[in-house]
This record gives C-alpha cells, structure tokens and sequence, in this order.
C-alpha cells in the first residue's frame, strides 16, 4: 500500500500511482491501480491516460506496467550509472570465474536495490530484477551492505520486525547479528535459502573513498551446488578489484 495523497497536485498523485508498482512492476488494472493507490476510479483514469501518453505506463493485455521511459531515465541517475560502468568489468570477470548468476546492489534504507545483475548459466527462479528492491535482511548482498554499514543502522533494522521471504529467512535478530559479525570477519555474507528455496549465495562489500561501503556483489547458485570455498575467492577478488577503482575516483 503506497502513501494516499488524495488532496495533492497531481504530480504527487502521478508519484503515487507509480510507487504502486513498488516492487514487483505490476501488471495492474484500473482497479487495482485505483484501490492500491487510494483514489477514485475516474482519477486513476486520467492519470494512468497521462502517464501511459509520456511513456511512463504501458497498457498490456494483463494491464498496465512500466514503460520504457522510466528505465531510460533511471539508467542515467548518475551515481548508480558510474557505479553499474565501473563494476561492469569485474561482474563479467566474476561470471565468467563462476558462470553462475552475480549481482551488484546498494543500499536505500532498509532495502538493497540491485543495479545489475548477470544471468548464469543455472535456470534459477530468483526474485532479484534490476532496479528491484529486496529486504538487506534476507539477502547475501543486503547482508554484506549491512554488515559494513554503522552500527546503529544495524541497531535500527534488528529492532523491527525482520521480514520472511522464505521458511529459512532469518527472522531472529540476535542470530542476524552473529551472521553480520561473522561476515564483518571474514568480509564475506552468506545468504542459504533465505530469499529463494533451493538458492544460495555468497557476497562481499564493496568500498569507496573513505573505506565507506558503497557497494555489495554477490554470485548466486543452486543449493546443491553452493560450495563457497570454491566460490569465495573469485568474489573477494571482484570485491577489491571494483573497491580499488572506486577509491581510486571513478
């Protein structure tokens, strides 16, 4: 449910109806654009008719999604773009290592938002998409993030109710901390199952000027198949590699 804002511009009611798709993208119909965002079905309706003519909505058969007009946009939000072109090459280094399935992500909030993501070789059923959100709790990238952020913002997520994406996300907050002093010695996050069954993943910070973690990326595979002494090395080697270049003024 996105904040009502009946009584706002109709900018603010354009903001509104888009947060709607937050996070899966739709599709959505009129209806459920209209009861999701709080307002009538005639206002719904000259929105959407606004958005979908700037191409910012597009009309499918199962109802409107995003249009292209936003992800051309948001590719050229200039921190996240000089980030995604310097980490390009270590991604692709990291995949070709792996030829599993690798992601770069920050952190907005209690969220990490993934900015690139590399399809491997494996047919795994992952909810991460690009520009997609995922809580930092349940996730190899979002527990990287965490673990080298400040320790209130720790403090912060721990004290509120940790989100369950599956039976084995970690809902315990003091055995999330000992999962995020563990990584903070090893510089290395795991995440077994906790965002997909049947997925693992591996994950390392990445740090910018100021030993600031800008940064995480991950490799992700099959449980079966997750052994992360094999692993480990290649993503502490993209790691230091894209935390180098960053230091070194992208």
């Amino acid at each position: 449910m996105t904040r009502n804002s009946s009584n706002g511009t109709m900018l603010e009611k354009a903001v509104v109806l888009l947060d709607v798709f937050i996070p899966s993208g739709g599709p959505f119909r009129l209806t459920e654009l209209a009861a999701r965002a709080g307002f009538s079905k005639s206002t719904t309706s000259r929105l959407v008719g606004s958005l979908v003519e700037l191409g910012l909505l597009e009309r499918g058969e199962s109802g409107y999604h995003l249009g292209g007009r936003l992800f051309e946009l948001g590719s050229l939000v200039p921190r996240r773009r000089d980030l995604r072109e310097a980490a390009l090459p270590f991604l692709q280094d990291l995949f070709e290592a792996t030829r599993a399935t690798v992601h770069l992500g920050v952190r907005e909030g209690h969220e990490v938002v993934y900015v690139e993501r590399i399809h491997g070789h494996d047919s795994l059923a992952l909810p991460s998409r690009i520009g997609g959100t995922l809580p930092l709790t349940c996730t190899g990238v979002g527990k990287a993030l965490l673990a080298f952020s400040p320790p209130e913002l720790a403090d912060e997520v721990l004290a509120t109710r940790l989100p369950r994406l599956t039976r084995y996300s970690v809902t315990d907050p003091a055995r999330l901390r000992t999962a995020l002093e563990q990584a903070q010695v090893a510089g290395l996050a795991y995440e077994e199952q906790e965002a997909a069954e049947g997925v693992s993943c591996i994950a390392a910070p990445v740090f910018g000027a100021g030993g600031k973690a800008v940064a995480a990326l991950s490799v992700a595979v099959p449980r079966a198949g997750f052994h992360p002494a094999r692993l480990a090395p290649a993503v502490r080697t993209a790691a230091l590699g894209l935390s180098r270049t960053l230091r070194g003024g992208m």
